[in-house]
């Protein structure tokens, strides 16, 4: 779906683990950004302001790794509601602090249960409904939607989507989905699958958008403009600011992600730019991308609330 007069541009927030870590916040000890959440919430809390200043209308709450597989490591894991709620809360915080207009809105991250970029540890559908079920319920009464992000596969997606479903009335919101896509080639998913196989699957469960992160910007523009050869909602992309990250990574594994040093501000703009006229009325960032470019991209869009 192309973008036209009536859809505006929804300008996303950026990083929060990945900034954290750069302001000197320990997420090395397997709890990744919840660990902020126990001992700094304030941080957590300064950082969505900085985004809404920058110009972000969405701000995605801080539950990227309230999750058992990282909770427990840390004997956490009876911790995960109250966390969730919490993350929640703090984000509402910051729109409530900011005030600045009625358009801004919190997104609930339901992220991968296991690890991210990988298809293969994707739990199965009766381990992650209820799991994320729970998420719902503990983000619910705070958030406006929710976003199902870094997804590798058609089925790790179907557990998130099946999950909202299932949830109640009160817990029930608008949602979107994002795919994280082959680093080489954006028009597969990291399990192989295509773009556009994916973009059918979803469809049944009616996102208001399908958006593509966590993966380099070559990969998200192809991923959108494969998107929009048949998506019916709007689409778009953030991000990150890796190089492409290997195949069997994870969260406790010493072999640190590079960063693309080549990707600045004026650069993330361009693939912005890029992203729009690919037909993306979503933009953002991910891993890396700081409240620097979420402010530089705001103003080349000379977004009405700067």
């Amino acid at each position: 779906m192309a973008p036209n007069e009536s859809q505006s541009i929804t300008l996303m927030d950026g990083s929060m683990g990945e900034e954290l870590a750069e302001r000197g916040f320990s997420t090395r000890d397997g709890l990744w950004s919840a660990r902020a959440l126990i001992d700094h919430p304030e941080a957590v809390t300064a950082l969505h302001e900085e985004y809404l200043a920058a110009g972000a209308t969405i701000i995605t709450t801080n539950t990227y790794s309230t999750i058992p597989s990282y909770l427990d490591k840390a004997g956490l894991g009876h911790r995960m509601r109250e966390l969730a709620t919490s993350a929640s809360q703090l984000a509402r915080a910051a729109i409530e602090k900011h005030g600045r207009n009625n358009d801004e809105r919190v997104a609930g991250c339901l992220p991968p249960l296991d690890e991210s970029y990988r298809p293969d540890l994707v739990p199965s559908a009766r381990q992650a409904i209820p799991v994320y079920l729970a998420l719902i319920e503990s983000m619910a009464p705070s958030v406006d939607l929710f976003l199902a992000e870094t997804m590798s596969s058609i089925d790790e997606a179907t557990h998130v989507a099946e999950a909202l479903r299932a949830s109640s009335d009160a817990a029930r919101r608008n949602w979107m989905v994002s795919f994280t896509l082959d680093d080489r080639d954006g028009s597969k998913l990291r399990s192989g699958e295509s773009v556009t196989q994916a973009v059918d699957a979803m469809s049944g469960y009616d996102p208001i958008a399908i958006l593509f992160n966590c993966t380099t910007p070559h990969s998200v523009l192809r991923g959108i403009e494969e998107a929009q050869k048949v998506a019916t909602c709007r689409i778009g992309g953030y991000p990150n600011r890796f190089k492409p990250v290997p195949e069997d990574w994870t969260l406790d594994d010493e072999q640190e992600i590079i960063r693309d040093a080549g990707l600045n501000p004026e650069m993330f703009v361009d693939w912005s730019n890029r992203f729009i006229d690919a037909g993306a009325t979503y933009l953002g960032g991910c891993c890396g991308i700081g409240p620097s470019f979420i402010r530089e991209l705001a103003l080349s869009l000379n977004a009405p609330n700067v």
